[in-house]
């Protein structure tokens, strides 16, 4: 009996560590990359050349706070302060949201948005937009310029499944996983959310700018 409920106790331990686990795990919402980008303090193009793990103060128990601190070479500025970023801080794993798994030898390039700190850093998360530059499609690289930017009083509302529907005409309906099963499909990937003269919002596709036909209420 002693045995019995010394394996029960066990058991109930392991499923107590188990939940605890799952608690801690990183959690976020699918966004659009307009979203992603409109939320973002600052967005950059860059190159990252070191890595190394720092203490950031303490905790209220007085134990030491971890982070990892990428060192980077930023290409391009999209969105920021008036000064170029060098370093980079995230939290020391996966599980609670750090950004871990960035190439460092400098050879590859990555889109990059997060918050902006002061004396040209910033903190990311994985529920920041971040990926390989050679990866995003042209529309997606245009957009970063001026075409996000135009929608960022937009809402763009995340459609989970069949029937859904915006509530105002300030917001873009945004499909990909109900029609692609993918969270990151055509609309992602070629649309931007523009609003116009009117104050309503659309879907707008292209590399090229928005015709003033369109700004001033087209369908698109």
């Amino acid at each position: 009996m002693k045995s019995v409920r010394s394996c029960i106790g066990t058991l109930v331990v392991l499923v107590l560590l188990w939940v605890g686990e799952i608690a801690e795990a990183c959690s976020c919402s699918p966004v659009h990359p307009q979203q992603a980008f409109c939320n973002a303090d600052a967005v950059i193009r860059a190159k990252v050349v070191g890595k190394k793990e720092v203490d950031s103060g303490n905790d209220i128990y007085g134990n030491p706070i971890k982070r990892i601190q990428y060192e980077i070479k930023q290409i391009k500025m999209f969105k920021g302060p008036d000064r170029h970023i060098d370093v980079i801080f995230t939290a020391p794993s996966s599980a609670v949201c750090g950004v871990t798994n960035l190439e460092t030898n400098g050879k590859k390039e990555y889109l990059i948005s997060g918050k902006a700190e002061a004396n040209g850093k910033m903190h990311v998360t994985l529920c920041d937009l971040i990926m390989p530059w050679e990866s995003m499609s042209a529309t997606q690289k245009k957009s970063l310029i001026q075409r996000y930017e135009m929608g960022c009083d937009c809402k763009i509302t995340r459609c989970a499944t069949f029937p859904c529907e915006i509530s105002t005409q300030a917001e873009c309906l945004w499909t990909d996983w109900v029609t692609e099963k993918i969270i990151h499909g055509r609309q992602s990937d070629h649309y931007a959310c523009i609003k116009r003269g009117d104050g309503s919002c659309a879907w707008y596709r292209g590399v090229a700018p928005p015709k003033k036909e369109f700004l001033d209420v087209e369908d698109p």
